[in-house]
Order: structure tokens, then sequence, then C-alpha cells
């Protein structure tokens, strides 16, 4: 999983310029059209919360605890929850929403996914070939 964190982490950084991008354009659009809907902030919202998904999942990579996949769960949750309610005519927005949603599930698969003993292995193996004298 910490392949995954630093790949999720490096592409939701990238993606955050992309959705602040379309987000000012949808919000200029719908102020310009006077129709009322939120998607350009609701767009904001989600490339704040990429980013900061996206920082988090960087920085706690190598972590043991569990507290990083928690930050992480809730930066991304609320990030798929603005982008899958609030879309409205930028549709896109569901894209980018189903991205945090990912992000989200895997963080939380990897609460419960124990790591792997590497190490017990090569203790054991060096106890044995050491001559004792």
């Amino acid at each position: 999983m910490k392949v995954w964190k630093l790949v999720s982490g490096i592409l939701s950084i990238i993606f955050f310029v992309v959705v602040m991008f379309q987000s000012c354009a949808a919000g200029l659009a719908n102020t310009l059209s006077e129709n009322g809907e939120v998607g350009g902030s609701a767009g904001v919202l989600v490339s704040i919360m990429l980013l900061a998904g996206g920082i988090v999942s960087i920085a706690v990579r190598n972590s043991k605890g569990n507290g990083g996949n928690i930050a992480i769960i809730i930066l991304y949750g609320l990030g798929a929850l603005f982008g899958l309610t609030m879309a409205g005519s930028y549709a896109d927005l569901n894209i980018w929403g189903g991205w945090c949603l990912i992000c989200a599930v895997l963080a939380l698969v990897s609460i419960f996914m124990k790591p792997k003993q590497k190490d017990a292995g090569r203790k054991t193996n060096a106890n044995n070939s050491a001559d004792p004298e």
C-alpha cells in the first residue's frame, strides 16, 4: 500500500490543478448564466480536498499507525461527498468525486491489511548461521 499511497498522492496533486481550472471555468459560467448551480464552488472544495489528501497520502505512506489512513479517509471522503452530490451541470466533477471515493476506500482497506513479516525470516536465518565460539 506504500506504493499506492505515493502514486495516488502524486496523481491527486496533479488532479488538483486540473480540477481547480475546470472549477473556475464552471463557476464563471454558472455566474454569467445566473442558473443558481454550485458546481464550480463544489469543484473548488473537491480540488482542495484532493490537494490535502494527496499531501497527507504522501506524508504518511511509511507510517505504522492508522491515524494517517483515517485522515486520508476523511479528506477524500469529503471530496467524494462534495463531488458526487453537488456536481450539477459540471459533469466532470462526478469523475473527480469518484477518484476521491476510490482513494478513500483503498485507505480504508489499508487499515485492515496486515503488513508482511519480512524481517522475521531474516532474523532467524542470521541467528542460525552464526558460529558460537
